[in-house]
């Protein structure tokens, strides 16, 4: 399957199943993360730039203090794709980088 193939929902819940800490909002993926300060926060949200830059796929968020919110969901294809699942994890990466 391609990466921006439409995933069905069998193969959203088991990408979800590896994904404990992300839940599926519609045709989006989500999970949100309190960080113990505003700045380790604006560090996670630069360090996901980053990545999402260099794998043109970028998720909306959301900066609330030290509380993000990320979402992913692949716009072109109009919801959930392997993309968002390999991104998400990428992610998680992140947060327990700065954890």
């Amino acid at each position: 399957m391609g990466m921006t193939e439409l995933l069905n929902d069998t193969q959203v819940a088991e990408s979800l199943s590896r994904l404990p800490e992300w839940a599926q909002d519609g045709t989006t993926i989500v999970r949100s993360v309190e960080f113990a300060s505003f700045p380790q926060a604006i560090q996670a949200v630069n360090r996901v730039a980053e990545i999402a830059e260099s794998e043109n796929h970028h998720p909306d968020l959301d900066i609330r203090w030290r509380t993000v919110v990320f979402a992913l969901s692949t716009h072109s294809a109009g919801g959930l794709t392997a993309k968002d699942f390999t991104l998400a994890e990428e992610i998680d990466g992140v947060v327990d980088a700065l954890a």
